[in-house]
C-alpha cells in the first residue's frame, strides 16, 4: 500500500484521480489502481485550491465571530464563496480582518484531514450548525437545489474535513465536505483575495433565510492573482451598463419596470445595424421572414409543454374575455393569455397552416421575435439578463435524411455571420439530456445527440460536453465566443428537436405520397439582440467598427469660417449613406476634439485654410493619430470602404 504523497514528489501536484475519481493525496493506493496526477494549475486543481480557500475563509469567520453559522462554500468560476448567517452584515473592514486571520491560518500550514462519519455522528458533531444538519439528509444524492450543495454531500458517503494543527495534532476547525482538498493550507499561498459581499438565500430559495455571502478568488501564484485583478479592472472599464450611460445608448427607467430596457437614438442605430446585417444574411441563406404576436392563449403552451416545464419562467396569465350578466353570473367563460416566452410554438402553427410538400423542405422560418421571461429580480443584469428580449429566432423544418446536412449548414452560417460582427475565437459546447426534465424517447434523444456531436466534430472546433444542459425538447450545440479580453460568452445555439413536431402533429407529403413527420431545428444566432448588443459593446469597449458606430464621422472646423466647407463634405458623405455630423457649437476646437474622442467617433474630419484651398480634409483618429490634407473624394472613398468592409479603424491608415 502507498499513498499519493509517495507516488508524486512534484509540489505542484495537489490531488489525484484514482480510477477516474478525484481523491486527496493522502488516499491509500493499491498496485492495481489507475492513478493520475492533478496539478494546481489544472481545472480540477484550481477548483480544489479555491474550495480549500473557502474552508479557510469559513474558519477565519468563525474565529473572528464564533456565533456565525455556516452555509456552504463551493468553488466557482475564477474563485469561491461561502455563505454565513450572522447578526450583522459584513463590511469592507470585516473583509480586511478576515484576510489577516486567513493569512495566519495559511502560514500555519494546517492539514486537511478527511474522515468518514455516520449521519448520527455528523449530527452530533455539527449540532450547532442548522444548515449543515439540513444537508446531512441529502447524503448519497446529487443534492437537489440551486446552490452547489453537492460540494458538501454529493458523494456516496458522508465525510467531514478537519483542519489539523501540524504542530499539536489538534483539530482547529472542521466542516461537512465531500472534498478533496489541498494537503495543507500553506499551499494556498498569497494568491488569494476576498472580493465582495452579497446577500443570498439559503439553497437559492426566497422562502429560506437570507444569508451573507463572501466572495473571493484564488490562484496558484501572486502574479496570476494580479493578472486576474487586472482583467477585472479592464472588464469594469468595459462594463456595458457603464458605457451605455456614458455613450447615451440605453437605459432602464423605473417607470417601465425591472429588466425592461429602452434604447436611445444612438443605441437604436447600433441595434438596427446589428439586426439589418443579420436580416441580409438570412435572406441570402434562403430564410423566410415571419412575424408573430406577443401574447397567446395558454393552450398553445400546453401543447408545446412549456406550461409543464417552463411555467416558472413565464409571466402570470391574464384572464380575459370573460362576460357576465347584470347579476354577475358568468355568461361566457374567459381564457388565460400569456406573454410569450418562446417563438417556436407559433412557428409550428405557421408550418401547420396549410399542407406542406417535401419539395418545400428545408423550410427555414426566421423572426426577430420579442419574448418575455419572468427572471427573478436578483438575477437581472443590465442587457445580459432582462425580462423583455428580442430573439433572432429561426426554426428549420427538414426531412429525416436532411438533418445532418442542415445542422452542419446552420453551424457554418452561425460562425460566418458572427465573424461579420468581428468575433472569431470560438469553441463549441454540446448540451445533452437532463435526466429529469425532458420529453420524448431515450433512443430519439440518443440519435439526435450523436448527430449534433458528429457535426460539431466535423467543424474542427474544440468541443466541450455540457451533461444535462439541454432544453427539455432536445440536445443543442452552443457556440462559445471569446471576446477581446479573453472572456467567454455563450452566443449561438443549434438545437435538434424531434418532439415539437410530434406534439403539434406536423406533417408533410413525401415523394411517395405518404404523410411524414418533419424534424425541427431551433437556431438562435445572436441569442437575444439585447445580450448581443451588450457583448459587442464590451468587446469593443464602446469603440465600435465604423459600420456599427452611431456617428461615423464628425466635422470639426478649425474656425467658424470653415463650417460651410465641412457642411458640403458632410452632404456628399450623407449621399453615400454615411452617418455624419458637423459640430457647429461655440466650443473651441480642442474641446470639440476631446468631446468627440470621448464619444469614440471613428473619424474626426478637421478643416482649416489649407484643406479648403486644396479641396482636402484632415483626419483625426480615435488614438490621436492624424492624416492631413487628404483629397475630399479620396477621403469619402476611404470612409465608405471602411463601412462596407466592416473594418475596425482606430488609428491612421498606412498609405
Amino acid at each position: 500500500m502507498s499513498d499519493g504523497f509517495e507516488r508524486f514528489t512534484d509540489r505542484s501536484v495537489v490531488a489525484m484521480r484514482v480510477n477516474g475519481e478525484l481523491k486527496d493525496l493522502a488516499t491509500p493506493l493499491t498496485d492495481t489502481d489507475e492513478v493520475e496526477a492533478v496539478t494546481i494549475d489544472s481545472a480540477d486543481g484550481l477548483s480544489i485550491l479555491r474550495h480549500s480557500a473557502a474552508h479557510v475563509l469559513a474558519q477565519a469567520v468563525q474565529k473572528v465571530n464564533p456565533d456565525a453559522r455556516l452555509g456552504i462554500g463551493p468553488p466557482i468560476t475564477d474563485g469561491f464563496y461561502y455563505d454565513f448567517q450572522v447578526a450583522e452584515s459584513f463590511t469592507p473592514e470585516d473583509l480586511k480582518a478576515l484576510s489577516k486571520e486567513m493569512d495566519r491560518i495559511i502560514r500555519q500550514g494546517q492539514r486537511f484531514v478527511r474522515r468518514v462519519v455516520s449521519e448520527d455522528e455528523a449530527r452530533t458533531e455539527l449540532a450547532a450548525e442548522p444548515f449543515k444538519l439540513e444537508l446531512i439528509g441529502l447524503k448519497g444524492g446529487t443534492a437537489e437545489g440551486a446552490d452547489n450543495e453537492n460540494v458538501e454531500v454529493g458523494g456516496a458517503e458522508l465525510t467531514i474535513y478537519d483542519n489539523v494543527n501540524p504542530k499539536t495534532g489538534e483539530t482547529e476547525w472542521k466542516d461537512l465536505c465531500r472534498g478533496p482538498h489541498l494537503p495543507n493550507t500553506r499551499m494556498i499561498g498569497n494568491g488569494y483575495a476576498l472580493t465582495r459581499v452579497a446577500a443570498a438565500y439559503w439553497r437559492g430559495s426566497e422562502k429560506n433565510p437570507q444569508l451573507q455571502r463572501i466572495y473571493g478568488t484564488a490562484w496558484p501564484t501572486k502574479d496570476e492573482l494580479r493578472a486576474y485583478q487586472s482583467r477585472l479592472e479592464e472588464a469594469a472599464k468595459r462594463d456595458h451598463r457603464k458605457l451605455g450611460s456614458e455613450l447615451d445608448l440605453f437605459s432602464f427607467p423605473d417607470e417601465i419596470g425591472s429588466g425592461l430596457a429602452v434604447f436611445h437614438p444612438k443605441g437604436g442605430i447600433i441595434r438596427s445595424e446589428i439586426e439589418n446585417y443579420l436580416r441580409e444574411q438570412l435572406i441570402e441563406n434562403d430564410y423566410e421572414l415571419v412575424n408573430t404576436p406577443h401574447i397567446t392563449k395558454g393552450h398553445l403552451y400546453e401543447i408545446s409543454q412549456h406550461l409543464n416545464w417552463y411555467r416558472d419562467g413565464m409571466f402570470p396569465p391574464m384572464h380575459i374575455d370573460q362576460e357576465t350578466d347584470a347579476d354577475g353570473n358568468v355568461t361566457k367563460t374567459g381564457q388565460d393569455y400569456y406573454l410569450k416566452p418562446m417563438n417556436c410554438p407559433m412557428h409550428n402553427l405557421i408550418f401547420r397552416a396549410r399542407g406542406r410538400s417535401y419539395r418545400e423542405l428545408p423550410l427555414r422560418l426566421a423572426e426577430f421575435g420579442t419574448v418575455y421571461r419572468y427572471e427573478k429580480s436578483g438575477t437581472l443584469s443590465g442587457l445580459t439578463r432582462v425580462r423583455g428580449l428580442t430573439q433572432d429566432d429561426a426554426h428549420i423544418y427538414v426531412t429525416q435524411d436532411q438533418i445532418k446536412d442542415e445542422v452542419g449548414r446552420q453551424l457554418q452560417f452561425v460562425l460566418e455571420t458572427l465573424r461579420g460582427y468581428g468575433l472569431d475565437d470560438f469553441y463549441l459546447e454540446l448540451s445533452t439530456k437532463d435526466p429529469v426534465k425532458f420529453v420524448g424517447d431515450d433512443d430519439v434523444w440518443e440519435s439526435a445527440t450523436q448527430t449534433l456531436r458528429d457535426v460539431a466534430l466535423d467543424s474542427g472546433l474544440e468541443l466541450v460536453d455540457d451533461p444535462g444542459g439541454a432544453a427539455f425538447y432536445g440536445p443543442k450545440i452552443s457556440v462559445q465566443a471569446r471576446d477581446a479580453i479573453g472572456r467567454t460568452w455563450q452566443l449561438s445555439t443549434v438545437q435538434l428537436d424531434f418532439n415539437q413536431p410530434e406534439l403539434f402533429e406536423l406533417e408533410y407529403t413525401a415523394a411517395d405520397g405518404t404523410r411524414q413527420r418533419p424534424a425541427m431545428i431551433h437556431r438562435a444566432l445572436l441569442g437575444s439582440v439585447e445580450r448581443f448588443f451588450a457583448i459587442l459593446l464590451e468587446h469593443y469597449a464602446g469603440a465600435f467598427p465604423v459600420w456599427l458606430s452611431p456617428i461615423q464621422a464628425i466635422g470639426i472646423p478649425v474656425a467658424e469660417e470653415y463650417s460651410a466647407y465641412l457642411d458640403e463634405i458632410a452632404a456628399k458623405l450623407k449621399k453615400r449613406g454615411v452617418r455624419v455630423q458637423v459640430d457647429h457649437s461655440d466650443d473651441r476646437m480642442p474641446k470639440k476634439i476631446r468631446t468627440h474622442t470621448k464619444a469614440k467617433i471613428p473619424f474626426q474630419l478637421i478643416a482649416g485654410e489649407d484643406d479648403r484651398a486644396n479641396g482636402a480634409v484632415s483626419f483625426r483618429f480615435r488614438d490621436g493619430t492624424q492624416l492631413n490634407g487628404i483629397p475630399v473624394d479620396d477621403a469619402i472613398e476611404r470612409i465608405v470602404s471602411s463601412i462596407t468592409s466592416h473594418a475596425q479603424v482606430s488609428t491612421a491608415w498606412l498609405d
